[in-house]
């Protein structure tokens, strides 16, 4: 049993406690996101049978779907969008943004309608350096719904 305190006991209960707070939540026809602790199929089909969708980011936690989404997207072509943020903080950001539908059959996690690859750059002007970080996600679409073949945002 996890200790009260611990991160392992913090893990369990957000885990534990993501479907009960969300019951009492008018969810349906609602976007849902996740960071990577909280990309758990019982979570993902608990939410489109409440007819929402989800937009999770994956990771260590879920192997498989990483290197099978790290995978498709090795070698990639141009970006299916890029946005450069302005020069604030001392920054400039930029996001790229591949989308593709080619897992959505093969893929082991439910209801999946896209994966995307999210890669931001960001350049700090003072002092000069760079850090460019690749993030990893799944996007569903409702299986009575057409779904999306074009690249959301």
């Amino acid at each position: 049993m996890p200790v009260a305190g611990r991160d392992e006991y913090k893990r369990t209960n957000e885990i534990g406690m993501a479907i009960p707070v969300l019951d009492g939540c008018d969810i349906a026809g609602k976007d849902i996101t996740a960071d990577a602790l909280l990309t758990q199929r019982a979570l993902a089909t608990y939410l489109v049978e409440r007819q929402a969708h989800y937009h999770f980011t994956v990771k260590g936690n879920q192997p498989t779907l990483e290197r099978d989404i790290a995978l498709l997207f090795a070698t990639r072509g141009a970006a299916d969008f890029v946005e450069i943020a302005a020069a604030d903080h001392g920054r400039i950001e930029t996001r790229r943004i591949w989308c593709q539908t080619a897992l959505n059959a093969t893929l082991d996690f439910p209801y999946v309608g896209q994966v995307f690859l999210i890669e931001r750059e960001s350049i700090k002007k003072k002092p000069a350096s760079a850090r460019m970080r690749p993030f990893w996600g799944s996007r569903v679409a409702l299986r009575n719904r057409p779904r999306r073949n074009d690249c959301w945002p």
